[in-house]
């Protein structure tokens, strides 16, 4: 009798962590940018923060759902894929009108049918943003579904989508290098990018969730460091950034 309580005790033990990690895996991928969103919408100041994280995590998703229906894996990792998506675009959407609302000479409005490259996910307009996903998730379900049946078509999916999610970093990576200082980034963001990397890399292991996965979700970590370490190298240039914003 004991055994029968004990062993249906571990079950349920074990069924709480397991939707414990599961829960963990939906809300702790928008995490991060809660604190982001919190700063642009307080310094009204987006310049700091890359469009291009949006892009990259917007075209990783999608794919990551596509491949769900060429092979499936866990539903958590499903819905947080579509939680992801609706979290990007209110990032942009907030970005959008903050850079609006600081344009001293009203410029030119620059949209997607434009069909201009130079402006390339640089438009003035929300509706540019989501009218380009709806094309890119258009034609990359138009094409998966004539090739659903052919395998390797369906794991190079699998692997754009988490080598994409994995390059995440290289964006902010880039904007720091250029902009010589992290002012306008959230340090909050990085940490949680960084210890959700590292929960999201050990869970794609126990779980045995495909290579892909926990290959370029290891590479994720790697490149949060590399922008943690940015924070430090370029620190005193932030400072002064900072005052200089202040007005110090």
């Amino acid at each position: 009798m004991d055994w029968i309580i004990s062993d249906e005790l571990g079950l349920t033990v074990g069924h709480l962590v397991g939707w414990g990690a599961a829960g963990a895996m939906i809300i702790g991928g928008i995490a991060p940018y809660i604190p982001q969103y919190k700063q642009i919408k307080k310094t009204q100041d987006a310049e700091g923060f890359s469009l291009y994280v949006c892009l990259t995590l917007l075209i990783a998703n999608t794919l990551r759902i596509l491949f769900w229906f060429g092979k499936r894996y866990e539903i958590p990792l499903l819905i947080q894929s579509i939680v992801m998506n609706i979290t990007m675009f209110i990032m942009i959407h907030l970005c959008v009108n903050v850079r609006k609302k600081n344009q001293i000479i009203r410029a030119r409005e620059r949209i997607f049918t434009d069909m201009d490259r130079k402006y390339f996910w640089a438009w003035t307009d929300f509706q540019s943003y989501v009218d380009c996903m709806l094309v890119f998730s258009v034609l990359g379900s138009a094409i998966t579904y004539l090739l659903i049946e052919f395998s390797p078509f369906v794991e190079l999916i699998g692997f754009l989508a988490v080598f994409t999610e994995a390059m995440l970093g290289a964006p902010q990576i880039a904007k720091n290098h250029q902009n010589k200082s992290t002012e306008g980034m959230s340090v909050s963001m990085v940490i949680m990018w960084t210890f959700g990397d590292i929960f999201k890399t050990a869970y794609f292991v126990i779980r045995e969730a495909p290579t892909q996965f926990w290959v370029c979700g290891s590479l994720q970590v790697t490149l949060d460091i590399v922008i943690l370490l940015q924070v430090w190298w370029y620190r005193h240039n932030t400072a002064a950034a900072r005052r200089l914003r202040r007005g110090d």
